[in-house]
């Protein structure tokens, strides 16, 4: 079973300063996550003036175009920030909504793409990155089933290692909308498949189900301070809490690795005599008596007698000696037996 992957988005949380950016790097890299995700814009490629917000957060930007502009960074920057990702033991990943990104990342020589929910119709750019050969993750956000499966059949000729992630483009996401029972739908689907999980609820127990269901990728925004300024801040973890799911989702990875034989009780050899129990009488008994259920009790440990699961035997039965209270029941108490 290979491990699963685990990517925190710092996304736009770095709110296009550089120092802020490469802080992140650091707190993560002490998290246990595998990979660490940006996203690279280049606002002239990608948007135009005409762009609404989706959520209209900025104090600083006039348009959302302004804002992509805001967040871009120069090639010779996101050089140093693969290499300080690298110098970590992170891997670097980026999602690119352009071909001029694409064309930066690939500069970059990044291992694999990550294509965002708006950018799964997105053929032209789908295009582009498949010619790379490099593996491609689809978030599956905003497509139903019908465009899901139109860019996974347009990517096959090009023999790219595809994973889907299940994802609800909302933020932050409510537990019942976060479509856990999709993870099990792509996996029949596409039996051939990685099936992951992004996630935008803002707490730790969405990934922990999503990788309990079989996720093998979980992707989910980070932030400093859920408080902070931005559009993903409340849908993203902070970093204690990364830590605490990270070791979460370890523990639920190995425990699925590692599947117990319920028949097979040799684990409990030693503990199951202590605290399986014997018959036992509860009131003082003279020979003669004809035991009833509400003459027995059951003590510790097991093999002082008649076992507890066989107290309907001995009801009925004649004792052949006198019992004080509490004294244990054995087979050569009871006659018939």
């Amino acid at each position: 079973m290979s491990k699963v992957s685990i990517i925190a988005e710092v996304g736009q949380a770095h709110d296009g300063s550089l120092g802020i950016l490469h802080s992140y790097i650091d707190a993560l890299s002490g998290t246990g996550v595998d990979v660490v995700k940006f996203q690279t814009h280049v606002a002239k490629a990608e948007s135009s003036e005409q762009e609404p917000f989706r959520v209209n957060f900025s104090y600083e930007d006039n348009t959302r175009f302004d804002y992509w502009e805001r967040m871009a960074f120069t090639f010779e920057q996101w050089v140093g920030i693969k290499s300080h990702c690298e110098e970590v033991g992170l891997e670097f990943m980026s999602s690119p909504f352009s071909l001029a990104a694409v064309e930066i990342l690939e500069c970059l020589n990044v291992n694999r793409y990550k294509i965002g929910s708006g950018e799964v119709n997105n053929l032209l750019l789908l295009e582009r990155i498949a010619r790379t050969g490099k593996p491609i993750i689809i978030s599956s956000g905003m497509s139903n089933y019908n465009e899901l499966e139109a860019s996974v059949n347009f990517l096959k000729p090009y023999g790219n290692h595809v994973s889907i992630l299940q994802c609800t483009t909302s933020y932050p996401t409510k537990g019942e909308h976060l479509g856990l029972n999709v993870i099990e739908e792509l996996k029949k689907h596409y039996p051939d498949l990685p099936i992951g999980f992004s996630d935008h609820s803002g707490n730790i127990y969405a990934g922990l189900a999503a990788v309990s269901l079989g996720a093998k990728i979980l992707e989910f925004h980070v932030t400093f301070d859920k408080r902070m300024f931005g559009p993903d801040a409340s849908s993203s973890l902070e970093i204690e809490e990364v830590k605490r799911l990270v070791e979460g989702v370890r523990f639920i990875e190995k425990s699925l690795q590692h599947p117990v034989d319920k028949n097979d009780l040799s684990p409990y050899e030693t503990l199951k005599p202590i605290f399986e129990k014997s018959l036992a009488v509860n009131k003082p008994l003279s020979e003669g008596h004809i035991l009833q259920q509400e003459d027995l009790e059951s003590k510790k440990p097991s093999g002082m007698g008649v076992p507890a699961k066989d107290y309907q035997k001995v009801i009925g039965k004649k004792l052949m000696r006198r019992l004080k209270k509490y004294d244990f029941l054995t087979y050569d108490d009871l006659n018939e037996l």
